[in-house]
């Protein structure tokens, strides 16, 4: 591994590019309370994030075609076309990549103004390092602009980190303008921005790392799961970045808090603490998650609640 000058890549009042995976609450039903979901894709927005609809804070992996479709339709709507979208192949193990199915899910996004993020499957990943470039280098000859995904394993059991040298060449794919990565490794990040910044710098480097959300001060931007629980204060937090504002500590300090003790294993739990979170807020009428989507003890509820009191919006 390279040796990083972490200190060199501090970038004091920076403008952020803040990217906040959207939540798809459910009712106590267990249906999609899409009333929620479009009023937290709004909340989003007007907090002056680009909302991220069907990601993994999202269950991608557990919608059928009509409801993602249906999902894009809303935020087109509510966002005018300022969003991103996870392109999803649903596949299993020992498939291969299907090309022409991320390019029809991009499509489906792109179409209605978003950008696509080419979401990890069974396929994309199991190949060769080559394999995948090439693969995303196809996937983007069919369109204006995508961004990339490096998602760890943690998260899926087809997740996959690849090398730098591999991050390299992703660089080369003139439609890829970004990639989000989430290793949870701030070493392995960092070597990303050093690299961006040596041979691309206007390429984006988004953070998924819930437990490091400081990586902003670095030359990360984000398109985080954790934002879902609180989009206005992540913009606030931003804003004081780019102002120079020493509360930037203090409520990042609060927001990370928020972040390792959802984001522990199984990390995929972070969803059903989202869904407890927002219905704490009054942003959503339960804490229903899908069938398929893990649960968190019930005495998470009152450490939710603390820390929300404690960020002031409970």
């Amino acid at each position: 591994m390279p040796e990083i000058d972490v200190p060199s890549l501090l970038r004091p009042q920076r403008s952020v590019t803040g990217m906040s995976a959207v939540l798809l609450p459910h009712t106590a039903a267990g249906d999609i309370d899409w009333s929620a979901t479009e009023a937290h894709i709004a909340r989003t927005h007007d907090a002056g994030l680009v909302p991220g609809v069907n990601m993994d804070t999202g269950y991608v992996q557990l919608l059928d075609a009509e409801t993602k479709i249906r999902v894009l339709d809303l935020a087109q709507k509510v966002t005018g076309g300022n969003f991103a979208a996870g392109a999803f192949v649903a596949d299993r193990a020992g498939d291969s990549v299907d090309v022409e199915a991320y390019v029809s899910a991009a499509t489906d996004i792109a179409s209605r103004g978003g950008i696509p993020v080419i979401f990890p499957s069974h396929g994309l990943n199991a190949g060769t390092e080559g394999e995948w470039i090439e693969a995303l280098a196809a996937i983007g000859s069919e369109l204006d602009q995508f961004l990339g995904f490096e998602l760890g394993p943690m998260f899926v059991p087809y997740g996959r980190i690849f090398s730098l040298e591999t991050y390299r060449a992703l660089l080369d794919i003139p439609q890829c303008v970004g990639a989000k990565h989430s290793s949870l490794s701030r070493e392995l990040e960092w070597q990303r921005i050093a690299l961006r910044d040596e041979v691309r710098p206007d390429f984006k480097v988004l953070t998924g790392n819930d437990l490091g959300i400081d990586m902003v001060m670095y030359g990360s931007d984000y398109l985080l799961g954790l934002s879902t629980f609180a989009p206005e204060l992540f913009a606030e937090r931003d804003r004081m970045w780019l102002v120079g504002d020493p509360g930037f500590y203090e409520l990042n300090d609060m927001l990370q808090y928020l972040g390792h003790f959802t984001f522990r294993p199984p990390v995929p739990g972070y969803r059903h603490n989202a869904a407890t979170f927002l219905e704490l807020r009054g942003w959503a009428e339960s804490d229903n998650v899908p069938a398929g989507a893990p649960r968190r003890p019930e005495a998470d509820r009152a450490v939710l609640r603390d820390i929300g009191e404690r960020l002031g919006v409970l």
